[in-house]
């Protein structure tokens, strides 16, 4: 809690993964991918309730053992490759008994998101009296070199710029949304049904911490950032 505000924390989870089979419980650095987001949200000092959102047996399972709340089984229906994010957590908002100042979006796929980044966004959110915060680091490439194809493979910039620029630092700036986490005050949430409006603000992370996994290789570069990160934390302790 803080300035007297209470805070829901939503893990969305499903089971279909397409592209990473039964991703949300992969061992990643001796962990199931979703075990680090449970983590994380444990150690913030600001999240009063802590809950996952999944039809998937096998997931709840794991969450449990990781002593994370299942209130709630998510209907089948609502677990499709169709559905946006924004119905498990109007689902999961109408399925607890409580209430809620603000809730809390922690994605299982941004394993190496830490507490300080979930209450750095709740703060920011809450300090500066706005309705919502969204957490973005900068892109590994600017909009501005990006291009679709015509028919007869051209490029096409998909930016329209008055000049060539070819120098990064002439670019404007430019950051994306990482996944990470989404803060929104639960009533404008309900009503606006969406996390991103033009009241939304950013909470800047580094890119170091904004991997989002969608396929094998992202895995696989997540697994060596994790094993040396365990192995930084066990010198420091060492020492």
């Amino acid at each position: 809690m803080i300035n007297g505000k209470s805070f829901l924390a939503i893990i969305p989870a499903r089971g279909g993964s397409k592209g990473v089979q039964q991703k949300n419980i992969r061992l990643v650095a001796g962990k199931p991918l979703i075990a680090w987001t449970i983590e994380a949200a444990k150690k913030s000092k600001y999240l009063d309730r802590i809950i996952l959102s999944s039809e998937d047996e096998e997931i709840i399972k794991v969450a449990r053992h990781w002593n994370c709340e299942v209130p709630f089984i998510r209907p089948a229906e609502l677990a499709q490759d169709n559905v946006t994010g924004i119905e498990p957590v109007l689902h999961a908002l109408n399925n607890i008994n409580e209430q809620y100042d603000y809730l809390v979006l922690l994605q299982p796929t941004s394993p190496l998101r830490i507490a300080d980044d979930i209450d750095g966004c709740i703060e920011k959110c809450i300090l500066q009296n706005e309705t919502a915060c969204v957490s973005v680091t900068t892109p590994d490439k600017s909009p501005f070199w990006m291009y679709s194809l015509d028919s007869a493979g051209k490029l096409k910039p998909i930016i329209k710029q008055r000049k060539t620029v070819l120098l990064r630092q002439q670019f404007e700036g430019a950051y994306a949304l990482n996944g990470a986490v989404y803060v929104a005050n639960t009533r404008w949430f309900v009503k606006n049904k969406k996390f991103i409006s033009d009241e939304t603000v950013a909470y800047i992370m580094p890119k170091k911490r904004s991997l989002d996994i969608d396929t094998e290789f992202d895995l696989e570069i997540c697994e060596i950032l994790l094993m040396k990160s365990k192995e930084l934390n066990k010198l420091e302790h060492d020492l």
